[in-house]
């Protein structure tokens, strides 16, 4: 799996300090509120990275449980719980192995496209079997993963971004390679720091994320026990999905297996 490490995980907040986090907690939110068949009160995040979405979801009145794979990522998390004197609990742990001592959830998110690092059948079938041992029954899976279909069309090969941070500036170039068969973005990110006394910091990470087809997932959600309920275009309502929709927000619910057998009988 991937990891933001080091300087990388320091740097994360200011690259995608643009991104709505609160918007998409707040549709999150909707979603809950609209298709929930339970009250929500505790909820369970997956790759929490510095812990945006949790802080949102905690002022939208939930109590989160928040889960990362990055323990650079977490510190950064951490640190901001501090100064917003916030009760996120923050916590390590890889979603291919979720364990936490039979603690039960109303609801479970994993966003930023965050699933598709497991890149396996085999590991998304093991996170979505630690997400339903974790639910209450009927309890809400809501995850955002990369949409085929709009990958293959539009992915960029290479992408370059600038920022100034604490007198220095920043260059990240992104090298994206697509590996078809196993559905993977491979991103080589290259990472430039020059600092004011005329110095310079590289850094490199590679990170590779799954994209995935809806019916793919859907007949893995299945398999897990899940019932697929809504499939958006991103965070919007009533958007159509279609070629240009980069990402999905499926929501799924926790099915009992007894009344899975039965349906199937």
């Amino acid at each position: 799996m991937s990891a933001y490490a080091g300087r990388h995980a320091e740097l994360y907040d200011l690259f995608y300090a643009d991104k709505p986090y609160g918007d998409e907690a707040s549709f999150v939110h909707r979603c809950i509120q609209e298709l929930s068949p339970l009250h929500v009160s505790r909820l369970l995040e997956l790759a929490c990275g510095t812990g945006q979405h949790s802080f949102g979801f905690e002022k939208l009145g939930y109590q989160v449980v928040a889960t990362d794979y990055s323990n650079d990522m977490l510190e950064q998390a951490k640190r901001k719980a501090a100064v917003l004197a916030s009760g996120v609990d923050f916590r390590f742990s890889d979603m291919r192995d979720l364990r936490l001592a039979g603690e039960v959830f109303d609801c479970a998110v994993c966003l930023f496209d965050s699933i598709g690092y497991v890149e396996t059948n085999e590991a998304l079938i093991n996170v979505l079997n630690g997400v339903y041992r974790h639910l209450r029954p009927g309890g809400l899976f809501i995850f955002e993963f990369w949409h085929a279909a709009a990958m293959l069309v539009h992915f960029e090969p290479v992408r370059v971004r600038r920022w100034e941070f604490e007198g220095s500036k920043i260059l990240r170039i992104s090298e994206t390679t697509l590996n078809i068969e196993r559905q993977l973005a491979r991103v080589n990110y290259s990472i430039y720091e020059f600092r004011p006394d005329g110095c310079y910091v590289f850094l490199q990470e590679v990170q590779k994320n799954r994209y995935f087809l809806i019916q793919e997932v859907a007949f893995m959600l299945e398999s897990a026990n899940f019932k697929p309920i809504r499939w958006f275009s991103g965070f919007c309502w009533d958007a159509p999905i279609c070629e240009d929709s980069w990402h999905i927000l499926a929501v799924a619910q926790k099915v009992s297996c007894k009344s899975r057998q039965t349906k199937q009988s």
